[in-house]
């Protein structure tokens, strides 16, 4: 009885051991890959995808306008030229003044099937952020006139409108 209560001590502490070193070599090891997903995906759409209907790519939402390029050559003067108090700031390319009009208010719609953030102006919106829930696929669509978010799981359709051509803007969300 002795023995056999010798034998399950020394193997409980084997397995214990094992279980112990096991667990900390996969945990040291998953501590270093493992990580969040993102929050918000990119919001693109391509110029040659037909299901699209004839939409514009969207900029990111962290976008900036394109630094302005040094000068090739210059002369040195004779006299030195008075330096500017203050630089000029360059003014943004015609694609992005359109997402710099409409800086109303930032409002979020929560969906069965992801967020959309839009930026709503007076006259017009722009989209700040799309994100799918869980499980869920997205797809943008954009014109000069409205943005549409489909978010989409099986047969589950989700669509966030927003539309502004005959006013200020205007964001419907439909379930189907």
């Amino acid at each position: 009885m002795r023995r056999g209560l010798v034998h399950v001590l020394a193997w409980l502490l084997a397995t214990g051991a094992a279980v112990t070193l096991s667990w900390w070599g996969v945990h040291t090891v998953m501590a270093g890959t493992a990580y969040d997903p993102p929050r918000a995906l990119p919001v693109t759409a391509a110029d040659d995808d037909p299901t699209t209907q004839g939409s514009k790519p969207l900029a990111p939402a962290t976008s900036r306008p394109p630094s302005p390029s040094p000068t090739a050559s210059r002369r040195p003067s004779a006299t030195p030229a008075p330096t500017p108090s203050r630089t000029p700031t360059p003014t943004p390319p015609p694609s992005t003044a359109a997402a710099t009009a409409a800086t109303g208010a930032v409002k979020a719609y929560d969906t069965d099937g992801g967020r959309a953030v839009f930026d709503l102006g007076d006259t017009s919106a722009t989209l700040v952020s799309a994100t799918p829930g869980t499980g869920w696929s997205m797809q943008v669509w954009k014109t000069e006139s409205w943005i549409r978010i489909e978010f989409s799981r099986s047969t589950d359709r989700v669509s966030v409108f927003c539309t502004w051509h005959d006013g200020p803007p205007h964001v419907q969300v439909e379930t189907y």
